[in-house]
């Protein structure tokens, strides 16, 4: 049970504090235990409501929320051997993107994922999610790597950009970043896509060319974040609301722009108050995703990517 709570959540800390207090009690009575499950079916109702009701500054907090799943808890939920990859043989190591082999319904698997922390320390150690060139080269590296011994990737999205630093800048963010869009849009492997969180500019773009986008409900993908968008356009921060509104940046917004090819429901009340649920619902959706992409010869899969890009957006000849 998540301990913290959003504002428009509060509704539903109130339910969980009264059911802790019953819990609480050593020798309960059966009106007690009666009130409990009153109280746990009441609580379900007002997540479900609440959570079917979101506006889209809302679900960007959500997807934000500290107890929100990150890239490891799902993996190690899917898989129990799991081999992480570490290094970009050119530079060093990024914490801030996690990458490896795993193996799921007899399966195997290149997973590659941002990964942020529970705490400062770890936030500082996973420099917030924000992948430097080194997570793209050593992204780039263990797709090169599944290609060899044809294993299909899952990468996993959650992250507020690519690192701004200077030493970034310095070893090459840019060209990391372009280089990765080339080779993924002709990797002769499947790859599926998942919004997890948050996914923003070319720091979710570099590792998100796919065959198949899916996205978690409560999660967003845009070229900029709200807060960025609102401190260019009106030079204040405080109006991300309002931006978040303009972008129209949510599951159901890109899954009408044809962005999004799946959402994924989430259990009531968020990924982040149900890990399992949230987690077996995923895995089954990637397996099903990858089973039909399969069959695909992989001499198939640039066109394919590039038609699917080709459809983005909307342009006429003049």
């Amino acid at each position: 049970m998540s301990t913290y709570y959003l504002e428009f959540e509060k509704p539903i800390q109130e339910i969980d504090e009264e059911i802790l207090e019953l819990r609480s009690v050593d020798t309960p009575s059966q009106d007690i235990k009666d009130k409990i499950v009153t109280l746990e079916s009441k609580r379900i109702d007002l997540m479900k409501k609440i959570f079917s009701n979101l506006n889209r500054w809302q679900k960007v907090q959500v997807a934000r929320h500290p107890d929100r799943p990150y890239t490891l808890d799902y993996i190690h939920h899917w898989t129990d051997d799991f081999f992480e990859l570490h290094g970009d043989r050119y530079f060093g190591d990024d914490p801030s993107l996690v990458t490896g082999l795993g193996t799921v319904h007899g399966q195997t698997i290149m997973f590659m994922g941002q990964q942020k922390g529970r705490n400062t320390k770890e936030n500082l150690y996973r420099n917030f999610g924000m992948m430097r060139p080194e997570g793209y080269r050593k992204a780039l590296r263990v797709m090169k790597l599944a290609e060899k011994f044809t294993v299909p990737v899952v990468s996993l999205l959650d992250t507020p950009g690519a690192y701004p630093g200077l030493g970034a800048e310095e070893r090459g963010q840019g060209e990391a970043i372009a280089r990765n869009l080339l080779e993924m849009a002709k990797l002769k492997v499947p790859i599926v896509t998942v919004v997890i969180g948050e996914g923003a500019s070319g720091g979710a773009l570099g590792i998100g060319i796919c065959d198949r986008m899916l996205m978690l409900e409560n999660t967003w993908f845009s070229v900029i974040s709200p807060e960025g968008c609102a401190s260019i356009l009106w030079r204040d921060a405080s109006e991300a609301p309002r931006a978040a509104e303009s972008l129209q940046l949510t599951a159901e917004d890109l899954k009408k722009m044809g962005i999004c090819d799946k959402i994924i429901q989430e259990p009531p009340g968020g990924a982040h108050r149900n890990l399992e649920d949230a987690a077996t619902i995923l895995k089954e959706v990637i397996i099903e995703e990858l089973n039909a992409l399969s069959e695909i010869p992989s001499d198939q899969f640039l066109d394919r990517r590039l038609s699917k890009y080709d459809q983005l957006g909307v342009f006429s000849d003049s």
